[in-house]
């Protein structure tokens, strides 16, 4: 159906992530993203899950966003 959300969730490993202000960085660049619902930054496990409507946005395009903020992505992992 057109307009339904098609949710999904990734985990994106980020191995530059290192302390709050990388979380704030990251959390500020994704969350106001159209189609992002939510973001979780784990700084000791330097990861990165989303949770987004896949009708709205890819897992490249929030690649994309993170390395535009200086974070590349090393790997992701989808459920």
């Amino acid at each position: 159906m057109e307009g339904e959300l098609v949710m999904a969730s990734v985990t994106l490993n980020v191995p530059d992530i290192s302390c709050e202000h990388c979380e704030r960085t990251i959390t500020n660049a994704l969350t106001p993203v159209e189609g992002v619902r939510r973001v979780a930054v784990d700084i000791p496990a330097h990861n990165v899950q989303v949770e987004y409507d896949e009708g709205r946005i890819d897992v490249e395009r929030l690649k994309a966003i993170l390395e535009e903020e200086d974070y590349p992505v090393a790997g992701v992992k989808e459920p």
